[in-house]
């Protein structure tokens, strides 16, 4: 409690500064004394000590001097100066009557936390995809569940958790709540949960004073502390959901607080450029609920409602919840309860889990987790309410009660830290069955398990199949993704136990947090690695006790024994008879199968052919055995074999009633059954079988066998019965084991004799009248018939059942024709028929069935058609055809385009159908008549016309007919026949050539035509007469002129005109034939053309005028007119030629040089007379020059000249020539008595004479080491009066001085384009650092041409990795085998800084074995990858540790390389090192010799052991060790097979028994060693040498070398080839074994990176589809390839797109340290706001931002101090996050006008790596200055601020305007210019983005396909290439000698005569035995 007296008093010394001077601090505070409502402020702590902030808070919240308060912090901590100066800027805090006092209303707290929200939302999902078969939404929700274990863990009572899943939609939309009775969450707790990655060990130290402190240990590790990296919560609730609301109450404390985050609300908070990793937290009292005001959040109000009954909790509450988990939670209720059960299985039960066999499972005592899980659904659909103890299916459950054994085991690492408890379980064989527990979860339906729980043919489950041995429980709570491990002791490798016992158990690993697990606790991180440690120590538990001296694989095969006989039962298979594949299987189970004829089960005996009956199918079946079927290849002893379970298969009894054979288990064989009950059973289901059949004809009319019936004749109806053996009737089998009894059916058939075609009908049993067939309609076929009535099943027709036929009956008969009823017209009538031509009608007579039948007698038939007139001469009769013969029609027809269709009607009388009709088309006949038209006489025709006839061809009806070869000809007086095909159309037009004749004085002339059909001689001949007359076309043509009568033209006439005059009123006659003068009428006239224009008038011509003719202004050039008369090709042709006017005008023709240059003299200027059209006139004389003269500006008047052309009456300018003035266009003036003419002059430069730089870069001139220059240098060629010149015979070149800079340019030099000018591109510069000069030098006709030059200064590139730099223990020795000291590789730039920003990834670190490479390792070098830093190391550079040191010893080049791009690589000087050889371990020589054959013959090389031999002390390795290593070998023979030879071993020369050989440096030399003269030893028996070194104080293994030892050169000499082959064959085997081995491993690594690229292909792929950047399923490359092309297309065309610019150079930007300039550090989009905000930032815009201070200063000497620069270290920004003055605490004062915004929050920044350094400086110049709309609504806003009793900052207009901080406005110093120059640039639009996005999805892409298509070809090679014929011969080879191995290791054995000593062989005690003749 503080008051005024008291707590206020404190000393001056007591108080040190809050904060350093300079850091400001607002501290807010709610005035919470009241208990209705709660004031803030926020009050300034900055530079203030307690007493002083106390002093400014009784002031702000006029606190009485005497009244008493409290001030705490939201978590109750009671301030102090100590807690006040640890506090924060923006830290909150409760101004309290007193300390326990419940909180009036709500406040808020600010919070920061640091990672991205894309982090918090998106990480889950990630994280959870990877459950690989596991529901993923249950381990997300275990995270939650393992806080708040963690949190109730100090509980003195019970530990409670809740999960409630919500979704009934009736209390608000669906949410996940997980609540426990934990100790509860304070605010900071709240703020460390929200921030990523704050693992509980990196949480300070809370101001209540907790801290972590790991747990005691416990059995199984049950601690709950689970809860640990810190990601896991966030992980799992934007996993589940996208909103997560967290609800604590710490013990003891008063208030409630509260959390939102919600990805909707980060994504606002980005949208509208807000802090998006602050919020904040609520602290309220108990029970407060006012702050849910949503609708849909209304079920929060009840769980507010409970706070007031607990003492402390914490809840989670996720909404936005997932539609698949809505719809998992609702369908899977029970798997994710049993999931969670298995998970938290001994948190929930206690150390022995959930035993059904015991009362208690709990032995440690304390409170087990109470953890409730409730789903509640929409009404009225009851809530589902499960708790976790209750679940007795989870696996662990499973496991646990299905067990008949335990074996408990512990181990530990060898630092004691890691500790593993583990206990394995047995389930035992059960006869037929194997008892390990299923997976509830797994796939039913998968391919593997396809046999259904009711299908008694199944085959017993497999004992643990595809699944891990152990569970694993970290801390108690289950990791489930452990892969497959095992201990190599729970493996079959080397035991007598049978391998299907070691899939018989399942097992538990309990350990603790010292082995690391993955942040989603899906798996583990080195557990697998760490137990597979051979350090390991294990020890076998027993009553809760560790056991001594355990050998952990023999105790466990010892236990898993004694389980397997003492709890597996087995089934005996007798009488094995072959092998067989079942395709009843699935595909995997279909073979071997085994089958037997009988089996002994349970002190029983079944054989084929007995009787059985099942047990525990769905219904008790009875039949024989056919056969036993076991499964797999079995080892069998005499056709016998032991075997856990097994199938019978039985032929089912009945075989009639059933009709199948069945499999089934055979456990399911009642074995209490007794074959005379079994055979009662079958004789009862035999009588109830269908016997016979009894057919009834109801109507007394029944049909008898073999009588014939008339076609037509009705059978039936008939009524039929099915009767059994007793004679009851049935309509259904009776009930077999195919299910119910199926349905019986009667088919009735009748069979037609020598026909398929059969007529069947099926009765279906009714009751009242049995099996009914109707009334048949009728038998209408003639033939024999059967009719058959079979039984049948209804739904497969069968009429036999197993051997049984079921019953039927048969009845023969025949049906015959009746009498004729009908006819029908013969196939073979046409309906075609011709007029006159006698065709006859076939008619065949029918039955009344269409049986053909024989005619009546007397038939008299009558025909009738109207429009034909018809006639017959006779009929015949043929059997059953009756024909009208010579039928003939006569009538009007259509011709054959138009044909006609007649009724024809054919009746016989006397006939039941007398009628029928005959649809003919009569077409007309043949060829009668010839006609022709007109028929005048005579024919007149005109004089050159032509003449048509049309002609037809008649038949004798008068019908146009047409017939083959029909072809009329037409014949004219002295023209060509004429001729045409009628033969078609019978009709046709005939036209004559023109007719042409002379008419002489116009008298007409007559002429004969005659038309004929040459091959018709029947057809007469017809003659027409022809008149010709002349006609009235034109014949000629009159032209001449009325103005000159004398002017009468002839044609082709030519005639001279004045040029550019006309000829008019020229008049044109026509005469026709008759030299008649033609009539011009319209027609004619209109047809009347001329040459000289298109436009006549069409009046004129009427009356003969033509138009006016233009004479052509051109002189002397000939023109051809013509007059036409289009029709008659009548024309009339003359010739004009126009001859000059009088001169008018002056031309001056200029030489064709034009331009011309400076200082040169034109030539060939010439000056003539022109008529007004521009004809040359002959006027000039020669005295005319001296009246001529030129003038021009800057013209040379003292060479100009006249001079006469006679020739072409023109005047020649000589010595015209300028000397000065500018270039381009100059007039020259020249004047001839009154004619003046001015022509202009183009005026170019002179001849080159200087170099100038135009452009370039901006100077001073900077630039990094082996960078270029963006900028082009751009050099201008002048002459000598400064003009441009282009001349491009004018080369420059570029030079560097001095020349140490190398400057690297696409050319050296070059000549100038065609506007003078040549441009440099500088690609890179490479050299020292210092100052250099560029020259640039020209040259014309190798003459020099001075140039400028340039200042450049080289400067290091920072940015540039240029050298790697690398640290290690110099002083550190390299043993073989052993591990390299650590390497520390830092990649250095140019100017020596170090470099962090490359992948360890490009690093690697090179070794060979060798000299020096030349700087580029060898392509043998052996690359290794770096390591992953530790918490102590350096992170910027590459650490290598750990690294394995080669084996064999000698020296080893390292080399570190740093991969910079595809082809460019870094590499560090190589390093010179020498591996020495290990610590001596054995001795042996280096390389293995042969095992030497010895016998004991006098030949010494016979008995040779060794020659030559030197053995070394060696390392491990096989190096050389023991160079300083003296002392002895002692060499002796040893038997260890032998006792008995033992005592009789071969012995050295001298009857040694051993020999000593001197070991020096580490080396032991043996020149021969070999055994005495007839030796004693075993014929055939194998020895071993065994030398053992003798050095002090070094143990040292021997070495030893086996020999075979015979008692004949024979024998030695052949065991001798055949060792050699043995050392041959065994390294061939081994080479091959090392080859198969690495195919073996190579291929499914193959095939694992083909299907990880394929998942990874689909992922890309689905990536692209859901950003719509493609639509089809399937794209190919090339597709792909066109979508990059168009898009970069498209984003060069974006990018290039002019946009706004800053349009200074920055120059720095480059530089170390250096952010840039102003300007140039950000982007704004809007015209207006770019340009207010630009001038606003007008004296700051060219500033250089730098980093560092040293980078300003080194700036600021470099520019002489004329650059104005600002380091960011020297940067204060004030808290400048707050919302705009018109908000506060998230409401409005008052509602702003103009769109108000901060001007920071505009502007967009070109770089994210420096996002946060650019917004610095921005806050730094722009502070809190606002951009409104206009004037008016900023005055309005600033206004209204200022009256809310705030400090409103300036303010900007979009138009412009500005508004001081002070209020002032107006003038030119608040307005902005219009055309301002300095402006921010504009950003690139957002469709760039969009589209780079694109690409780079498209790119890798791409990549990803390219790996897939690489990795399917690389397994399918390799695959294809083990498919080889060379592999397959290979390993042929090696199969072969492996064969040849074991033959020749049989004959060394079978060589060897057993333990026979040698007959005289020598005694070792020295007595000569008597010695037999050695063998030959």
């Amino acid at each position: 409690m503080l008051n005024r007296r008291s707590d206020l008093r404190l000393s001056p010394g007591s108080v040190s500064s809050t904060l350093e001077e300079g850091v400001r601090r607002r501290i807010c505070v709610y005035d919470c004394r009241n208990d209705r409502e709660v004031k803030s402020e926020s009050l300034e702590a900055t530079g203030v000590d307690f007493n002083e902030f106390l002093q400014d808070l009784q002031k702000t919240f006029s606190i009485d001097p005497h009244e008493t308060f409290v001030l705490a912090a939201t978590d109750r901590t009671v301030l102090d100066f100590n807690k006040f100066e640890e506090l924060q800027d923006g830290s909150t805090l409760h101004l309290l009557k007193q300390e326990d006092q419940a909180l009036p209303a709500a406040t808020q707290e600010r919070i920061d936390f640091t990672p991205h929200y894309n982090t918090l939302i998106e990480s889950g999902k990630h994280e959870y995809s990877t459950c690989e078969g596991k529901k993923p939404f249950s381990y997300a929700l275990a995270e939650l569940i393992d806080n708040a274990l963690s949190a109730t863990v100090k509980n003195d009572g019970a530990r409670s958790i809740e999960i409630r899943m919500l979704l009934d939609e009736t209390l608000g939309k669906p949410a996940v709540i997980v609540l426990d009775n934990g100790c509860g969450m304070s605010p900071e707790d709240l703020n460390d949960w929200a921030k990523y990655r704050l693992c509980k060990f990196k949480r300070k130290k809370t101001t209540a004073g907790e801290a972590y402190v790991r747990p005691d240990p416990v059995p199984r590790s049950l601690n709950s502390d689970i809860s640990y990296f810190g990601v896991g919560g966030k992980h799992s609730v934007f996993y589940i959901g996208e909103s997560a609301r967290m609800i604590s109450k710490k013990r003891g404390s008063p208030d409630v607080h509260e959390l939102t985050l919600s990805k909707e609300d980060f994504q606002n908070k980005e949208k509208n450029k807000e802090d998006v990793f602050s919020t904040v937290i609520t602290n309220r009292r108990p029970g407060d609920s006012s702050h849910v005001t949503k609708d849909d959040e209304r079920f929060l109000k009840a769980l507010i409602r409970e706070e007031r009954t607990r003492e402390s909790f914490t809840a989670v509450i996720i909404t936005e919840v997932q539609p698949e988990h809505i719809d998992f939670m609702k369908d899977k209720f029970k798997v994710l309860t049993r999931q969670l059960a298995h998970i938290y299985h001994y948190y929930i039960h206690g150390l022995n889990g959930n035993s059904m066999r015991s009362s208690s499972s709990n032995q440690d005592n304390s409170p087990m987790v109470d953890i409730q899980v409730t789903l509640r659904e929409k009404p009225p659909r009851l809530p589902s309410v499960m708790n976790l103890r209750e679940v007795e299916d989870d696996m662990q459950s499973l496991y646990i009660n299905s067990a008949t054994d335990t074996f408990e085991f512990r181990a530990s690492t060898q630092d004691n830290s890691g500790k593993v408890e583990g206990i394995i379980r047995y389930h035992p064989f059960l006869y037929d069955r194997e008892t390990y527990p299923q997976d509830p979860d797994a796939n039913e339906d998968s391919e593997d398990n396809e046999v259904s729980n009711d299908d008694e043919s199944g085959v017993a489950h497999q004992a643990r199949p595809k699944r891990s041995i152990f569970d694993f429980f970290w801390n108690g709570r289950l990791i489930p993704k452990t892969g497959s491990f095992e201990f190599d002791w729970c493996t079959p490798k080397g035991s007598k136990v049978p391998a299907e016992c070691y899939s018989r158990f399942s097992g538990a690993l309990f350990t603790n947090d010292a082995f690391k697990v993955t942040t989603n606790k899906l798996s583990f991180v080195d557990l697998e690695l760490t137990l597979k440690n051979k350090d390991i120590i294990f020890t076998r538990v027993e009553n809760g006790k560790n056991r001594r001296k355990v050998d952990i694989r023999r105790d466990f095969t010892d236990w898993l024994q004694t389980c397997h006989n003492k709890h597996d039962k087995q089934i005996k298979f007798v009488d094995y008879k072959e092998t067989i594949t079942r395709e009843d299987m699935p595909k995997k189970m279909q073979q071997p199968w085994e089958t037997f004829s009988s089996i002994e089960w349970d002190g029983r005996i079944y054989k084929t052919g007995q009787l059985v009956k099942s047990l525990k199918t769905r219904s008790n079946l009875y039949g024989t055995i056919l056969r036993f079927l076991l499964y797999g290849k079995t080892e069998k002893t005499n056709g016998s074999v032991f075997a856990t379970g097994g199938q019978v298969e039985l032929v089912l009894e009945p075989k009639a009633l059933h009709d199948k054979n069945k499999i089934i288990s055979i456990s399911k064989i009642d074995k209490t059954a007794t074959e005379e009950a079994i055979l009662k059973h079958i004789e009862s289901d035999s009588a109830k079988l269908p016997d016979k059949l009894r057919v009834e004809w109801p109507e007394g009319n029944p049909w008898k066998q073999n009588t014939g019936y008339p076609a037509g004749t009705q059978l039936g109806p008939l009524k039929v019965e099915i009767l059994d053996k007793n004679g009851v009737s049935m309509a259904r089998m009776p009930k077999g084991e195919q299910g119910p009894g199926k349905t019986l059916v009667i088919q009735l058939k009748i069979v037609r004799e020598d026909s398929d075609d059969d007529v069947t009908f099926v009765a279906r049993y009714s009751l009242k009248w049995a099996f009914w067939f109707k009334k048949n309609a009728g038998l209408t076929v003639l033939g024999k018939y059967t009719l058959t009535l079979s039984s049948m099943i209804q739904e497969n027709n069968k009429t036999v059942i197993g051997d049984k036929e079921l019953p039927s009956y048969k009845l023969s008969f025949s049906i015959t024709e009746g009498i004729a009823q009908k006819f029908v017209i013969g196939a073979s009538m046409s309906p075609t028929i011709h007029v006159g031509v006698p065709f006859d009608i076939p008619l065949q007579i029918k039955d009344a069935y269409d049986h053909s039948t024989r005619p009546p007698p007397d038939l008299k038939p009558v025909l009738k058609c109207s429009e034909l007139e018809l006639s017959f001469e006779k009929t015949d009769t043929r059997g059953s055809t009756f024909t009208i013969k010579g039928v003939r029609a006569r009538g009007k027809v259509q011709d054959y385009q138009q044909i006609k269709t007649y009724d024809l009607n054919v009746t016989l009388p006397g006939l039941k159908e007398d009628t029928q009709m005959i649809k003919i088309s009569p077409l007309p006949g043949k060829p009668h008549s010839l006609h022709v038209k007109p028929e005048d006489e005579p024919v007149t025709v005109e004089n050159g016309d032509t003449v048509k006839f049309n002609v037809e061809v008649h038949d004798e009806a008068g019908n146009i007919t047409a017939y083959p070869k029909q072809i009329v000809q037409c014949k004219v007086d002295g023209l060509p026949f004429k001729a045409i095909d009628c033969s078609s159309t019978g009709a046709g037009q005939l036209e004559t050539e023109p007719i042409n004749l002379k008419i002489i004085h116009g008298e007409p002339q007559m002429l004969k035509a005659e038309f004929q059909i040459p091959n018709k001689k029947n057809i007469a001949t017809v003659v027409r007469e022809l008149k010709v007359v002349p006609s009235r076309r034109v014949l000629r043509m009159e032209l001449g002129s009325v103005d000159d009568e004398n002017l009468v033209l002839k044609n082709y006439e030519k005639i001279e005109w004045l040029a550019g005059s006309s000829l008019e009123n020229l008049f044109f006659k026509l005469f026709d034939e008759a030299g008649r003068e033609v009539s011009l009428s319209p027609e004619i006239a209109s047809k009347i053309k001329v040459t000289w224009t298109a436009d006549e008038n069409l009046e004129d011509l009427l009356q003969g005028r033509l138009p006016d003719l233009q004479v052509p202004t051109q002189a002397h050039r000939e023109q051809r007119y013509q007059v036409s008369y289009q029709d008659q090709s009548v024309s009339f042709s003359f010739y004009i030629t126009p001859h000059p006017d009088e001169p008018s005008k002056m031309k001056v023709t200029l030489p064709t040089k034009n331009p011309v240059k400076l200082g040169e003299t034109m030539s060939g200027i010439t000056l003539e007379l022109l008529d007004q059209y521009d004809n040359v006139t002959p006027t000039l004389t020669p005295t005319c020059v001296d009246h001529m003269k030129v003038e021009a500006e800057g013209l040379d008047q003292s060479a100009i000249n006249f001079v006469f052309e006679e020739s072409s009456s023109s005047v020649l300018v000589t010595g015209v020539r300028f000397q000065s003035g500018s270039l381009g266009a100059r007039e020259l003036c020249f004047t001839y008595m009154s004619f003046e003419v001015r022509v202009i002059v183009k005026m170019t430069n002179g001849d080159p004479a200087k170099l100038e730089l135009v452009s370039g870069p901006e100077m001073p001139l900077q630039l990094f080491n082996d960078n270029g220059i963006a900028t082009p240098f751009v050099i201008q060629l002048y002459d000598e009066w400064g003009n441009p010149c282009p001349d491009q015979r004018v080369s420059v070149e570029l030079r560097s001085s001095p020349p140490a800079l190398k400057v690297m340019s696409p050319v050296a030099s070059m000549p100038v384009n065609a506007k003078g000018t040549v441009s440099f591109t500088v690609n890179r510069v490479s050299g020292p650092k210092g100052y250099y000069q560029l020259e640039f030098m020209g040259f014309f006709n190798k003459k020099p041409i001075p140039g400028p030059s340039v200042n450049l200064i080289v400067i290091p590139d920072p940015h540039k990795p240029v050298r790697l730099s690398v640290q290690y223990d110099t002083a550190a020795k390299f043993t073989a085998g052993g591990k390299f000291t650590a390497f520390a590789v830092t990649v250095e730039s140019e100017d020596g800084s170090q470099m962090t920003t490359f992948n360890p990834a490009a690093a690697s670190m090179l070794l060979w074995k060798g000299a020096s490479s030349g700087g580029i390792p060898p392509q043998t070098a052996t690359e290794l990858k770096c390591s992953k830093p530790m918490e102590n190391e350096n992170k910027d550079c590459f650490h290598f540790r750990d690294k394995d040191i080669p084996q064999p010893i000698g020296e080893y080049t390292i080399q570190f390389s740093l991969r910079l791009g595809r082809e460019k690589v870094l590499y560090s000087p190589e390093m010179k090192i020498k591996v020495e050889a290990n610590q001596p371990v054995k001795l042996g020589p280096k390389a293995q010799p042969t095992p030497p054959v010895v016998s004991y013959s006098k030949d010494i090389s016979s008995r040779t052991l060794v020659q030559n031999l030197t053995l070394f002390v060696m390392d491990s390795y096989g190096n050389p060790a023991g160079q300083n290593l003296n002392g002895e070998v002692l060499v002796s023979i040893r038997d260890s097979q032998n006792a008995e030879r033992r005592r009789n071993l071969p012995r050295f020369d001298g009857k040694a028994s051993r020999c000593v050989i001197s070991l020096v440096d580490g080396k032991a030399h043996i020149d021969r060693l070999t055994i005495m003269e007839n030796s004693p030893g075993y014929n055939g028996n194998s020895y071993t040498l065994l030398f053992e070194p003798d050095v002090q104080s070094v143990p040292l293994t021997p070495f030893t070398l086996p020999f075979h030892f015979f008692n004949d050169a024979e024998n030695q000499r052949k065991m001798s080839e055949l060792s050699k082959k043995t050392v041959d064959l065994n390294k061939a085997i081994d080479v091959y074994k090392t080859i198969f081995t690495k195919y073996d491993t190579l291929l499914p690594m193959l095939n694992d990176q083909w299907l990880d690229t394929c998942k990874k292909e689909a992922e890309q792929r689905k990536k692209l589809i859901n950003s719509r950047v493609i639509s089809a399923q399937h794209v190919t490359l090339q597709s792909i390839g066109r979508l990059i092309v168009e898009k970069n297309k498209e984003v060069e065309r974006i990018f290039n797109t002019p946009r706004r610019v800053y349009p200074h150079r920055d120059q720095f930007k480059e530089l170390p340290d250096v952010l840039g300039m102003v300007g140039h550090l950000a982007f704004i989009s809007d015209d207006s706001e770019a340009r207010v905000i630009s001038w606003h930032l007008r004296g700051d815009m060219r500033c250089v931002v730098t980093k560092t201070r040293e980078a300003a200063q080194r700036i600021y000497h470099n520019t002489q101090g004329q650059q104005e620069v600002l380091p960011l270290t020297s940067v204060y920004v004030a808290q400048v996050n707050g919302p705009l003055p018109h908000l506060r605490n998230g409401r409005l004062l008052f509602e702003p006008r103009g769109n108000p915004v901060f001007a920071r929050d505009l502007l967009k920044y070109p770089s994210d790596q420096h996002h946060q350094s650019c917004a610095t400086v921005f806050k730094n110049f722009l502070a809190n200055t606002i951009l409104i709309d206009d004037l008016d609504s900023g005055n309005h806003y600033r206004e209204m601020v200022v009256q809310g009793g705030s400090q409103c900052p300036t303010i900007l207009t979009r138009q412009g305007d500005r508004i001081s901080g002070r209020g002032k406005f107006g003038g030119s110093q608040n307005s902005a210019p219009s055309n301002l120059p300095d402006v921010f640039g504009a950003p690139l639009p957002q469709e760039y983005f969009t589209l780079k996005e694109q690409i780079e999805l498209l790119r890798q892409y791409w990549i990803v396909v390219q790996k897939r298509d690489k990795a399917e070809k690389d397994f399918q090679d390799q695959s294809n290439k083990q498919k080889s014929p060379e592999v397959l011969k290979q390993k042929q080879d090696m199969d072969e000698k492996i064969k040849e191995l074991d033959e020749i290791n049989r004959q060394i054995e079978s060589s060897r005569l057993g333990p026979v000593k040698r007959p005289g062989a020598g005694e070792p005690s020295g007595i000569h035995t008597k010695r037999g003749k050695p063998a030959s």
